[in-house]
């Protein structure tokens, strides 16, 4: 007969205390030491303790845990939230922006009134206002070319069904055939010839739509930052002039003084460069304007006259000149190995 084991049962003496004590310090010191990240438990399955686990216990005496500080903690132990500081950077950014704005429209308005002075560039500005003006002259080409051709694509559409008109009529009125199918082929090459004008047209507004509309407006939205740039320039140039009158020349006027200084070098290098850039773009772009006009009124030209002189040989080699391929509408498409 066995029995089990019970732990000691006190009955309230010193000698059954002291036993019990001893008993359970040596069941303690028997078990596995929580301490110790390397200690195994439950048959010798590691358990897994983490750095951040470990530099978290509170060791005895100690007020504070050793956790170490997140990014967005001071090192005082308070945390401040990433929302908070972005939402502080974006405060500081609409700052500078309303300041900016402020000084600007004050700028402009005395501009306006005529109380502010304006740096002018005369050479420059003489130019972006020929720039302006071939702009809307160009983008009026362009509307009538695009209407020249809306209207001629109808004729042209018209002559093709009056065409295939004719050629029922000539099979079914014998007594007409002839003058029918006369008038029916005299449509077709109309209608062909038609199509080779419009792949002209066509390459023509294409090309103007692309210098007007591209190119030019390329050039003006870099004269719209140089305008920018200049009217900030003369802004921070004004502020800058009124603290430097400024009589009373104590450490806040001072500071206010270089920070203005500051400003108006970082406008004045951010308006020379731009200034740079619009003398450079409108050199470039009326070479490049010289250059494609040149073409596209040739083209115009040439095209034109061949297909209301009827000279068919002459329009087909004016595209073969020009590199235009035209798509007929009747003709077979490439197969998918050519394709």
């Amino acid at each position: 007969m066995t029995t089990e084991r019970q732990g000691p049962v006190t009955n309230g003496s010193p000698e059954d205390d002291d036993m019990f004590e001893r008993d359970l310090k040596e069941m303690l010191d028997d078990g596995p030491n929580l301490g110790d990240a390397s200690s195994n438990v439950q048959g010798g399955v590691p358990t897994r303790m983490s750095a951040s686990y470990t530099e978290g216990a509170v060791t005895p005496g100690s007020a504070t845990s050793n956790v170490p500080l997140s990014s967005g903690s001071q090192s005082n132990g308070d945390f401040v939230p990433k929302s908070i500081t972005q939402a502080a950077s974006k405060i500081e950014s609409l700052k500078e922006w309303s300041i900016n704005t402020f000084k600007c429209t004050k700028q402009f308005l005395s501009e306006r009134l005529g109380k502010g002075s304006k740096t002018v560039d005369l050479e420059l500005e003489a130019q972006i206002e020929v720039l302006r003006d071939t702009q809307r002259r160009y983008s009026q080409v362009l509307r009538m070319a695009r209407a020249l051709t809306n209207h001629f694509y109808y004729v042209v559409q018209t002559q093709k069904g009056l065409g295939e008109t004719f050629s029922e009529l000539a099979q079914k009125s014998p007594e007409l055939q002839e003058e029918f199918t006369y008038n029916s082929e005299t449509q077709r090459s109309l209608v062909k010839n038609g199509e080779t004008l419009l792949g002209a047209l066509n390459f023509f507004t294409s090309s103007v739509n692309t210098l007007c509309n591209k190119t030019m407006e390329d050039t003006l939205t870099t004269v719209k930052q140089y305008e920018m740039a200049r009217l900030e320039y003369d802004a921070y140039r004004t502020d800058l002039d009124t603290l430097g009158l400024t009589s009373p020349k104590d450490s806040a006027t001072l500071n206010r003084l270089e920070a203005a200084k500051k400003k108006f070098e970082e406008h004045k290098i951010k308006f020379e460069r731009l200034r740079s850039d619009v003398g450079i773009k409108l050199k470039f772009l009326e070479e490049n304007k010289v250059k494609v006009m040149h073409k596209q009124l040739l083209l115009f030209h040439n095209a034109i006259s061949a297909y209301f002189t009827g000279n068919e040989s002459m329009l087909d080699s004016t595209l073969k000149q020009f590199n235009i391929s035209l798509k007929r509408p009747n003709s077979d498409k490439p197969s998918w190995i050519e394709q």
